[in-house]
């Protein structure tokens, strides 16, 4: 028995690890890298395995740093069961013909403009066959995966329907219980429940995106939001707010829709331009069981809180594009979180040279994206091919990370600790890595490892 770490080794990013056992081979996601275009494509179409030689995928959740890259796995050969819950499968249906969209229509505005650029991945019909072979099973619910190898889903409080995953692992007269934590939610969520408490573990792979961080607490994000919505006001300006489309965008609307209610959001027009968006928050509104007792309240007295006055969902791309003429003052919150695709790019493009605009990030930037160099006040940066000046006004805000911090983390981990006999930490850089593992050896842990890509390691 052995796993293999291929993606999301010292990054955040590109989640996928390679589970061998009694001759079977399974993936815990399958997801696309971010980062530089030419390195990320190589990393994305090439897998470094043979896809047909995989016997099935369990998917923690829907994001596409997770879930982005099954339409290639499946292109290139597989033919196994993916499994997960079904709200990850609806947001799938959406999120990854979505991706297939946002690559065709990159790959043609940048040859417009005379820009090498390669072949988009896959196609929506390769995220077609893709759906086919889902397989959604309940929070919960222990299942056979293949033989000798069965599965549990716990709720992780991360996205909507996103999962932690206890595999039990039977090889000959050996049992070994495998937990991977995919990516872990706070324990006071805006919208959903919190995470579930997981049973022991023999050895742990857990995510790391905040270990060496603590949020600022929930309750400055009204105050944050209210302040930039208001200097928008006064300088007649946009505020644009690149958000993932899922979990992010939900929890942006949700503030500010609390705001409207207290009376403290300024008259201004606010546009979720993005389609994925309208039709995730969609998505969100079928699944009202993985919501937190006071969101369920509130969707009982306010039949909407993903809607309210002065705000609308864009769909077509005319709709977008009135969006860049359009006077302010106004609020745009477009896809995608980290600036690397989307819509978001556009409206960068036309506005990140007027000092009127302020661009909010949100959450975690990955190394080598164009969040990432924002967030660390680049002069000038390349957008679509082109170079900006940055004359924007760059802020930034954690408090809606959808991520654990290190307390969190560790309080998370605690109960395992006298079981497990090893954790690994995947999904963090690895000056976040390492402030985790030592604050996690004050918790008891001692066989802590940070697996680099490609590295295999007996469980």
């Amino acid at each position: 028995m052995t796993i293999t770490t291929w993606g999301a080794a010292q990054t955040v990013t590109g989640s996928m690890h390679l589970v061998e056992c009694n001759g079977y081979r399974i993936l815990l996601d399958c997801g696309l890298y971010q980062g530089r275009r030419v390195e990320a494509y190589e990393r994305n179409s090439q897998f470094p395995f043979e896809p047909r030689t995989v016997d099935a995928v369990l998917l923690s959740h829907a994001h596409i740093d997770h879930s982005g890259n099954l339409p290639t796995l499946v292109k290139q050969g597989f033919r196994g069961t993916i499994y997960a819950t079904a709200a990850t499968r609806d947001l799938c249906t959406i999120m990854l013909a979505d991706s297939a969209h946002i690559q065709a229509s990159d790959a043609l505005f940048l040859r417009k403009h005379g820009k090498d650029v390669a072949e988009p991945l896959y196609d929506v019909d390769d995220v077609g066959a893709a759906m086919e072979l889902f397989h959604a099973v309940p929070y919960r619910r222990r299942f056979v995966v293949l033989p000798g190898i069965e599965a549990t889903f716990y709720d992780a409080g991360h996205i909507l329907g996103s999962a932690a995953i206890l595999l039990w692992l039977q090889e000959g007269s050996r049992t070994v219980r495998l937990l991977f934590t995919g990516d872990v939610g706070r324990p006071v969520p805006v919208i959903l429940r919190p995470p579930d408490p997981v049973p022991a573990a023999d050895v742990v792979i857990s995510e790391s995106t905040y270990g060496g961080k603590i949020h600022e607490p929930q309750e400055k994000t009204l105050e944050v939001l209210r302040m930039l919505v208001q200097r928008t006001v006064s300088v007649r300006g946009k505020l644009i707010i690149p958000a993932f489309s899922v979990g992010r965008t939900q929890s942006v609307v949700y503030y500010l829709n609390q705001l409207h209610l207290q009376g403290k959001l300024p008259d201004i027009p606010i546009v979720v331009d993005s389609p994925l968006s309208a039709s995730a928050t969609h998505v969100y509104r079928m699944h009202p069981e993985c919501f937190s007792e006071p969101v369920r309240r509130a969707m009982l007295a306010e039949p909407d809180p993903f809607g309210f006055e002065n705000l609308r969902y864009t769909r077509s791309v005319e709709e977008s594009k009135a969006l860049n003429t359009a006077r302010g003052p106004m609020v745009i919150i477009s896809a995608s979180g980290m600036c690397e695709s989307g819509r978001v790019l556009h409206h960068l493009r036309n506005t990140i040279e007027d000092p009127t605009t302020t661009i909010l990030l949100l959450g975690f930037m990955a190394e080598h994206t164009l969040g990432r160099r924002l967030a660390e006040g680049a002069e000038r940066v390349r957008i679509l091919g082109d170079e900006f000046r940055v004359r924007a006004v760059i802020e930034t805000l954690h408090t809606l990370s959808a991520h654990a911090d290190q307390e969190e983390l560790c309080q998370y981990l605690a109960p395992l600790q006298q079981d497990a006999r090893q954790l690994l930490l995947v999904h963090g850089e690895p000056p976040a890595q390492s402030l985790l593992a030592d604050r996690l050896r004050d918790f008891g842990w001692q066989h802590i490892h940070c697996p680099e890509r490609g590295e295999t390691i007996p469980l």
